[in-house]
């Protein structure tokens, strides 16, 4: 592709560019700059995975009771919990196993962006899921704790 001739002259820094720049360098002097982290990138990512095992699964993400019963597991999944089933064979059992780890990234993601005063949003299923498991956590769902 060619450079067009106002590019030549001016750079390759396109008024989109500047304009977002200049968004960036106002974000920076307000203080809600996000630092390293890119906390909504990675909330559409972890969405689309989601979405894919839920899919996979069969998960209704308007069935709230379903939704809760799905965040109770994830929750109280211990660590060989998690292990056993991202090893097994069966395949809906290796998906189970998948949505439950990307939960776990999607509350880490959601803790770190909240830590520097950002929200985290994502999608139906981001939200319906994230309901979910902060419904079950309030209620008191917790994985066991090993005892030494």
């Amino acid at each position: 592709m060619r450079p067009s001739p106002a590019q030549l002259r001016g750079g390759f820094h396109s008024e989109r560019h500047t304009r977002r720049a200049s968004a960036v360098t106002r974000q920076a002097y307000t203080g809600k700059m996000s630092g390293f982290g890119h906390y909504t990138r990675t909330a559409d990512e972890l969405e689309r995975e989601i979405v894919k095992r839920g899919i996979a699964i069969g998960i209704d993400w308007d069935d709230a009771s379903r939704m809760r019963e799905l965040a109770h597991r994830a929750l109280t999944c211990t660590p060989a919990c998690m292990m056993k089933l991202l090893r097994s064979p069966v395949r809906q059992d290796k998906l189970t196993g998948e949505l439950f780890a990307l939960s776990e990234l999607m509350l880490q993601n959601m803790r770190q962006s909240a830590e520097i005063g950002f929200e985290t949003h994502g999608g139906p299923a981001w939200k319906a899921f994230g309901r979910a498991l902060n419904e079950e956590y309030d209620a008191g769902a917790r994985p066991p704790v090993a005892s030494a």
